[in-house]
């Protein structure tokens, strides 16, 4: 006999086997706050600045959004796997100076750039994993390092091969067009421009999502999040989920770098630093615990777009855009305690 939906179980019942109500699932949802926060900060800007609600409007802020929400899902993935990586927002400019130079200086079809900074943005994934693994120094550490290397191998390299700061145009390479098609193209929509990242990013949330909630390392990512040694106990593979963890944030940055550069045919070898910490806020907002072995990647999409609300909505109430950091760090308080909160609600409700 199973009890009813907010009872106590009889003495010796399998709690595996007793009804869950739809309150008590919806507070365990660790996107609840984040959803909170997104509905009063559209109906905030909604009330304040006119042209908020205008369908122009709504194609700037999903695209500011997912600028940020393409590297925010595997940054939540690695968070709930109980990691960090520093590196990520200048790893996204490091993967679009090599399509740009690598092209350039080979003078080869544009795709060559792309599929070899593929390959080398991964490797950079991989050592941070491999780094991870193999020193047991904490994430922070190695992906600190990580970031201050890629800094100065930006601004070095592209000195050196382009005795500028920025890359040589590309843009009228052999392959240039096609690639655009697939990293920087639009389209619209009843007016609405919608540019291709938007669907970069649907995609890339959908498939973290699948790996989270049908996958076996889904189960793994949140066991490691949860307590590596306990995990390892278990069998679970450590060293590979940590691996593949970065070699997620690794191909997301490879992603927003080819956007990057085909958006606007040069790329400024010193953009991306502090992006990584709009990542991880995202992320945060978004109902990820600092601590690993909770979160969401629907959630780092919810705090990608109440980045890209806050970003746009601050221009369209005409308020001095220099207030945005300070909206975001009161956001990330807030968020960080709605989602205490509501964790704690759902904890006392079993």
């Amino acid at each position: 006999m199973t009890a009813a939906p907010g009872q106590p179980a009889p003495a010796g019942a399998d709690e595996r086997l007793l009804r869950t109500s739809p309150l008590r699932k919806l507070l365990g949802r660790p996107e609840l706050g984040s959803v909170v926060g997104a509905l009063a900060v559209f109906l905030f800007f909604a009330i304040i600045a006119d042209s908020f609600l205008r369908a122009t409007s709504f194609g700037t802020v999903l695209y500011a959004a997912s600028t940020i929400g393409i590297m925010a899902a595997p940054v939540a993935l690695l968070m709930i796997g109980g990691e960090f990586d520093l590196s990520a927002g200048v790893m996204v400019t490091s993967s679009a100076l090599v399509s740009s130079m690598f092209s350039y200086q080979m003078t080869a079809n544009v795709w060559v750039g792309v599929f070899v900074s593929l390959l080398v943005t991964l490797a950079f994934g991989a050592f941070n994993g491999f780094m991870l693994t193999r020193t047991k120094l904490p994430s922070f550490i190695i992906t600190l390092g990580t970031f201050l290397m890629l800094t100065g191998l930006n601004l070095g390299f592209t000195k050196l091969i382009s005795s500028t700061v920025s890359t040589k145009t590309i843009g009228n390479m052999e392959g240039f067009d096609s690639a655009r098609k697939l990293f920087a193209s639009y389209w619209t929509v009843g007016g609405v421009e919608l540019k291709v990242t938007i669907l970069w990013w649907a995609v890339l949330v959908a498939i973290a999502t699948w790996i989270l909630l049908r996958t076996r390392f889904g189960n793994w990512i949140y066991a490691v999040g949860g307590g590596a040694d306990a995990a390892r106990a278990v069998g679970v593979p450590v060293i590979r989920t940590k691996i593949g963890l970065y070699l997620g944030v690794a191909f997301a940055a490879w992603v927003s770098g080819q956007h990057l550069l085909f958006s606007y045919d040069v790329v400024q070898s010193g953009e991306g630093v502090g992006n990584e910490l709009i990542y991880i806020i995202a992320a945060v907002i978004g109902g990820c615990l600092i601590t690993g072995g909770y979160g969401s990647a629907i959630g780092s999409a919810i705090g990608a777009c109440i980045f890209g609300m806050t970003s746009k909505g601050i221009v369209y109430a005409e308020w001095n855009p220099d207030w945005f950091k300070f909206f975001l760090g009161a956001m990330l308080l807030l968020a960080t305690l709605l989602n205490a909160w509501v964790r704690k609600r759902a904890e006392a409700t079993k």
